[in-house]
């Protein structure tokens, strides 16, 4: 019973922590009501080939979040495709970075989902094939499902009966009996991962500075003391700093290209880093690559694009309106009105779970009142 899988529950969401001997290895943000569609079966429609992008543009029914509908790119490989067909295909990255989803085609109506079964396309759970037009054929794993998978001797334990209630037939068997919270420790961990400075190893601290194009990563170190040559002590305490470092990019899910400027080192120097960066990279499950050092000095890496990244679902309108019902419920559960801007109002529009969840939690309801006079992301809470 040393691997759990905990899940804390707040409105609209749920976070997932995988703590091995009480230390936190994984996590994951699950928000029933904006799932990110990844692994989603769907039968789209092409509405436009764009040869100059190398893939082709299609419908897949315009339900809220894909409303843009998905990229497809095409290969040498991929068979001839024309404007208006229907075709089968799986969302392998979800929408992100500004970009929408992206989809890969699927031969035929036959899916395997993450228990192993196979079913078919037009009556998978319980979801009626849609007759002629694009829709949703089977929805993919849930973030609690993915990550059961990566720990498969994990127990499941929840925080209350109603995130119990969302765990799913096939994982029952893993489920601990009784309700938990996250543990003191595990919870000030998961609330860490929100912070942009990292404390690291040696006191060697590091600021992540997401960018539309790229990750950058800025590494600071104390000052050296002792003996030992400036240079050696700080080319240490980088080196044992950097997985630490790299157990962050994991866990808050960094992705695309990461830029890493050690602190203090001479360009020559850095390039004797680049091996426990690739040693802690190995067990990654999504095989970031290190491209090496670059002319300034700074350590490449890689990692998919696939689901969201940590700070992307947090600094979204979404992320700081689910953030002022979790405040509301914890900290003002008397109120009976949030305004808020527009984009905020229109994020607890379209997750009506959310709303019901928070509903729930206070016992009673919550009008959402729209004010343009507030700063973008803003809100307060009022007592009637």
């Amino acid at each position: 019973m040393s691997v759990v899988l905990r899940m804390a529950s707040s409105p609209g969401e749920l976070r997932l922590a995988v703590t091995e001997q009480d230390t936190l290895v994984d996590f994951a943000l699950w928000r029933p009501g904006a799932p990110d569609h990844v692994g989603d079966l769907y039968r789209a429609r092409i509405t436009a080939l764009v040869p100059g992008m190398g893939g082709a543009f299609v419908d897949l029914g315009g339900e809220p979040g894909l409303e843009a509908g998905g990229f497809l790119p095409v290969s040498k490989d991929t068979p001839p495709l024309t404007e208006g067909q229907n075709v089968n295909v799986r969302i392998t990255r979800a929408a992100q970075g500004g970009k929408g989803v992206r989809v890969s085609l699927v031969p035929d109506a036959r899916i395997h989902d993450d228990t192993g079964t196979v079913a078919e396309a037009s009556t998978a759970a319980g979801n009626p094939a849609p007759h002629g037009g694009p829709g949703l054929l089977h929805s993919g794993p849930t973030p609690l499902e993915r990550l059961a998978a990566r720990w498969p001797t994990a127990r499941i334990v929840a925080d209350s009966l109603a995130a119990s209630a969302r765990i799913p037939q096939h994982l029952r068997g893993r489920r601990m009996q009784g309700l938990a919270s996250l543990p003191e420790e595990i919870a000030a961990d998961c609330a860490a991962l929100e912070d942009a400075e990292v404390a690291l190893p040696g006191g060697m601290r590091a600021t992540i500075t997401p960018t539309p194009a790229l990750i950058a990563i800025d590494m600071d170190a104390p000052p050296a003391h002792g003996a030992q040559i400036k240079q050696t002590a700080q080319f240490a305490a980088n080196r044992d700093a950097l997985p630490a470092l790299m157990r962050q990019i994991r866990l808050r899910n960094l992705c695309g290209a990461i830029l890493i400027d050690p602190a203090g080192l001479a360009t020559r120097k850095r390039q004797a880093l680049l091996e426990p960066v690739a040693a802690s990279l190995a067990t990654d499950p999504l095989r970031p690559r290190c491209l090496g050092v670059t002319a300034l000095g700074l350590i490449e890496i890689v990692r998919a694009r696939i689901h969201p990244s940590l700070p992307e679902l947090l600094g979204s309108p979404h992320g700081h309106a689910l953030r002022a019902l979790r405040q509301i419920v914890t900290h003002d559960p008397t109120a009976t009105t949030l305004r808020a801007g527009s984009r905020l109002i229109r994020a607890l529009e379209q997750d009506h779970q959310a709303m019901a969840d928070c509903v729930r939690d206070l016992g009673h309801p919550l009008a959402l009142r729209l004010d343009p006079a507030l700063p973008d992301l803003h809100w307060t809470a009022e007592r009637s």
